[in-house]
């Protein structure tokens, strides 16, 4: 019993009996939203464009106790999405929750603005906002057809703020907030709900390898938490949105950024002096 005599009560949350897909879930935030989806009783379909990282993923869910395949794919080709979708509902069943991961910066390192040329733009554009997108379509078409489903795009903290350095990673990325707001109006009626995600500072090896820990530490000691966002605080938040816990929440940009997007400071020598 709690004050006032209302009695406690423990919230679960239990995806079992579900199948959910996860692309870009070989390492980082992907491994862990997959990891955390397991442990809530999904059927999770681990898709990375390394083959020995889907794997490590997958056994770590087993370890666990969790149901998971791997499917690894380069999801740079347009026809390997919809042959993925086809692949883990063939595998499943179904496809019930969808967490688009798959983001990056196309292998470009952190540049000044005056020094990205078009090739470079497009690559983050296409690499981001466009395979999410594609990714989005593939999953609608199945959940249409089932009567419903989740879709959980990753967005980006960096959308919020300017980005020295980072500014065609954070449009790109900016761009799926706005496709997210998009999809949750068209697939509404569908019994659809989507969502986007929007981590901040993460120490996935990606962002340890772009940054320098004299940088990556700013950026920490700028945000009113003072700390990072841990992968598995992402999972958590995952596992809740795609539950019924969050049954009428759709259309939104979930940050989980320790306050970052409040922050009026700037780490310092980010290089935004183009002179």
């Amino acid at each position: 019993m709690v004050d006032g005599g209302i009695e406690a009560m423990s919230v679960e949350i239990d995806h079992s009996g579900k199948v959910a897909l996860v692309t870009g879930s070989g390492a980082g935030i992907g491994r862990e939203i997959a990891r955390w989806m397991g442990r809530a009783g999904a059927a999770v379909a681990v898709n990375d464009i390394r083959s020995a990282n889907a794997e490590e993923t997958v056994t770590l869910i087993a370890e666990e106790g969790g149901t998971a395949a791997a499917f690894p794919a380069d999801l740079r080709d347009d026809a390997a999405i919809d042959q993925l979708v086809a692949d883990v509902v063939a595998w499943g069943g179904s496809l019930d929750i969808a967490v688009n991961n798959v983001g990056m910066m196309a292998g470009r390192s952190p540049t000044r603005f005056v020094d990205m040329d078009g090739e470079f733009w497009r690559d983050l554009v296409d690499q981001n906002l466009v395979l999410t997108a594609l990714c989005g379509r593939a999953q609608a078409l199945v959940m249409m057809e089932q009567g419903g489903g989740v879709i959980i795009n990753v967005s980006s903290g960096e959308t919020t703020r300017p980005s020295p350095m980072m500014s065609s990673y954070a449009a790109a990325k900016a761009a799926i907030n706005h496709l997210t707001w998009s999809m949750a109006v068209e697939l509404g009626p569908h019994n659809i709900r989507v969502n986007a995600i929007a981590p901040g500072t993460t120490p996935t090896e990606l962002i340890r390898e772009a940054f320098s820990p004299e940088h990556y530490e700013a950026i920490v000691a700028a945000t009113p938490l003072r700390r990072e966002t841990l992968p598995e605080e992402l999972g958590r938040l995952s596992v809740y949105l795609a539950s019924d816990l969050a049954r009428c929440t759709t259309g939104q940009l979930i940050l989980a950024d320790a306050g970052a997007f409040l922050s009026r400071t700037r780490p310092p020598n980010l290089g935004q002096d183009v002179n």
